[in-house]
């Protein structure tokens, strides 16, 4: 049950992480100027949530006594933790669709995939993560190849758009990849510090709160900039159609809620690591993507990034696979000793989905 889960969460992962950049990106290309809207649709779809938590509730209920049954299981102590974490996320966010913003989606999927870098190194320090020499193989291989895309920052840079702004937004997305590679390990610590049993119910309702808040803080910046103001009037001027437009916006939440719970439960089921690698495999369909939907180039120097990419995931799957032939656990179902035991999900997964 735990491995299907698993994939499960790998496949909504897929279609977050590929999807989102892709359909973020049509927005811009068509007329949307919006960076503070465009990072708000990345958790603004966080009420549909309820649908599968309500779903879980009315199923736990013909199992369950009703004094035992909840509508949310969530205690306090990780409400907080999920409401730092979603603060941090709306920033993360803002900083991201900035980047979209002035890069094309195979540049940005390149960049992005540096996050492993840092969701590695934070791993280490925030839950004791172990590694081997494959491992930092990988990390060395996906940060050479994240420089080698900024060897050459021009040859892909948008019509219209001038050095100075494909610089900012080349910085501002390893800013995104930094941030969010700090944000994946302190989910999976925030787990581990919950002092609660935690089911994949639980994992649904922060997600919840994460994108709440992550969405209020989007929500502050877009009332500064008079964004609300401004959707009426691009929807009209925007390329495709003003009903398309709409489209575009609800297709956008949608799918990043996706990505977003793909992300956790990953976590859930096994590490912040293998999320960010599973994130980070991801990288050559989404380059394939963007030059079929958008014709975007694809230079020498990005060839050397996605090669140098795909050998670091190599790596790190070959010593995943040479650990599980000498008979030890995988390296990221390790716990260390100073953290609390991980409770099994298998032990009340049927009551809790």
């Amino acid at each position: 049950m735990r491995k299907a889960l698993l994939l499960i969460n790998c496949f909504v992962l897929s279609i977050g992480h590929c999807g989102g950049p892709l359909i973020m990106r049509l927005y811009f290309i068509h007329g949307g100027k919006r960076v503070w809207f465009s990072s708000w649709l990345e958790t603004g779809g966080w009420p549909i949530i309820l649908l599968p938590i309500a779903c879980a509730y009315f199923h736990r209920s013909r199992t369950l006594p009703s004094s035992e049954n909840k509508f949310f299981f969530m205690k306090p102590r990780l409400f907080i933790a999920a409401a730092v974490i979603g603060t941090l996320t709306g920033l993360d966010d803002y900083i991201y669709a900035y980047g979209v913003a002035r890069l094309p989606v195979s540049t940005v999927a390149l960049i992005i995939a540096s996050q492993l870098v840092f969701t590695a190194v934070f791993a280490f320090v925030l839950v004791k993560q172990k590694f081997t020499s494959y491992s930092i193989n990988a990390v060395f291989l996906l940060t050479i190849g994240a420089g080698v895309l900024a060897l050459n920052t021009s040859s892909d840079r948008p019509e219209n758009e001038s050095k100075r702004e494909y610089v900012s937004g080349f910085v501002m997305t390893v800013g995104a990849a930094a941030l969010y590679g700090f944000i994946l390990p302190l989910v999976e610590l925030s787990y581990k510090k919950a002092k609660q049993e935690m089911r994949y119910a639980v994992v649904m309702e922060i997600q919840m709160v994460m994108c709440l808040f992550a969405t209020g803080f989007s929500t502050i910046g877009m009332v500064v900039n008079n964004d609300f103001e401004a959707i009426p009037r691009e929807a009209r001027e925007f390329g495709l159609g003003e009903t398309k437009y709409y489209v575009v916006v609800v297709m956008s939440a949608l799918i990043w809620q996706c990505f977003y719970l793909g992300v956790i439960g990953i976590i859930f089921c096994s590490s912040s690591l293998v999320s960010g690698i599973v994130i980070a495999l991801l990288l050559p369909v989404t380059e394939i993507l963007a030059v079929i939907f958008y014709k975007e180039s694809f230079h020498a120097e990005k060839g050397v990034a996605l090669a140098l990419s795909l050998w670091g995931f190599l790596s790190y799957f070959y010593g995943e696979i040479k650990q599980s032939k000498k008979g030890n656990p995988p390296l990221h179902l390790l716990q260390s000793e100073e953290m609390p035991s991980f409770p099994n999900p298998n032990s009340n997964l049927p009551q809790s989905v």
